[in-house]
């Protein structure tokens, strides 16, 4: 039985607008319900819900990827005896005349309130000596987890350590209303790029856009006025050398984080800074911590739990779903623990 076609087109809006790998989207349901109905009115419904829908338009994918979508689509419509469409041929000329950028392109990921989140992000895995220029696996997780869960940070004061290019902050900060929402990171190009991604999403950081916890904070406390309008702050966190009563002056209510679990070095970094949280509370209750991981290699993970258990810091794993909304097409070990400072 052929799938209903208005699900159909909307499953290749999300998965065009979020650039999933062009295998992934439902071909073989488009051949199919093309040879049921051979109509192009399905195809042209379709172009609008991506190609032609106001994101693309405002924040288009690669011209590379617009090009090979639409080179598949015109290869589907000439497969079956439906009318030509003009404006698909006339969308794909258009492509043809842009000039490719090659370094970086925008991705959109449909949130379920209806809102979205658009990115600028790397086309390489490894930029400008980082990993941290587009949205990893994790973090898509974790935001779904989030939106699931509104209530653990609504009205509250939210740190995200490796926050990389923004997605689970902005998805948290559009959906979820904390109060404060901190964004941190140490590469200086990661910090500047996450600021650019934080106000493309209609957010204002701090004046000076990085508000930098190397120096000690001149006894101000960081906390939004209203959970409707979160205040936004992106802040440069080395774990290394960052201390107590940096980390005290943030007064975070909860910390998360997305696939920083990834080298021997860097786990220890984050335990001793997971310690300096756990001792700086002055009175505070201490802060939930929730950290997501793609189990890559299972003897670094390992590593990462041996650590914390040596640092007497106790930890479960959080039940998850096992799909993700903004993944579609693959599901990644994706493991969340909590942690008890």
């Amino acid at each position: 039985m052929a799938e209903p076609r208005p699900e159909l087109a909307l499953r290749f809006q999300r998965r065009f607008l979020a650039a999933r790998p062009l295998s992934s989207l439902p071909w073989p349901e488009l051949e199919q319900s093309l040879r049921t109905a051979p109509d192009s009115a399905l195809l042209a419904d379709i172009l609008h819900k991506t190609i032609l829908h106001p994101l693309c338009v405002k924040y288009p994918p690669s011209a590379k990827y617009r090009r090979c979508f639409l080179t598949e689509l015109i290869k589907k419509l000439e497969s079956t005896a439906a009318e030509p469409l003009d404006e698909l041929y006339e969308a794909l000329a258009d492509v043809l005349k842009e000039e490719e950028e090659c370094t970086h392109c925008y991705k959109s990921y449909l949130l379920p309130s209806g809102d979205s989140v658009s990115l600028c992000e790397s086309t390489a895995l490894i930029c400008g000596g980082t990993t941290g220029l587009l949205t990893w696996e994790a973090a898509l997780l974790l935001a779904q987890w989030a939106l699931q869960n509104p209530g653990l940070f609504r009205g509250r004061t939210v740190l995200e350590l490796g926050s990389g290019i923004g997605f689970t902050g902005i998805a948290i900060c559009k959906t979820c209303q904390p109060r404060t929402f901190i964004f941190s990171d140490c590469h200086p190009r990661v910090l500047r790029h996450l600021g650019e991604n934080i106000q493309l999403n209609g957010f204002t950081p701090e004046p000076d856009v990085t508000w930098s916890i190397q120096t000690e904070p001149q006894g101000q406390e960081v906390q939004g006025q209203s959970c409707q309008n979160p205040k936004v702050i992106v802040a440069e966190l080395d774990w290394g050398s960052v201390t107590e009563k940096q980390l005290l002056a943030l007064r975070a209510d909860v910390v998360i984080a997305a696939d920083v679990v990834y080298d021997p070095e860097i786990i220890l970094a984050l335990v001793g800074m997971l310690q300096k949280l756990s001792t700086s509370r002055a009175g505070r209750k201490a802060p939930e911590v929730f950290i997501a991981s793609t189990i890559r290699n299972p003897d670094t993970f390992q590593l990462f739990q041996a650590e914390l258990d040596k640092a007497g810091i106790r930890w479960q794993v959080i039940p998850a779903h096992s799909s993700c909304h903004f993944l579609y097409d693959v599901q990644p070990d994706v493991t969340i623990l909590q942690l008890f400072l």
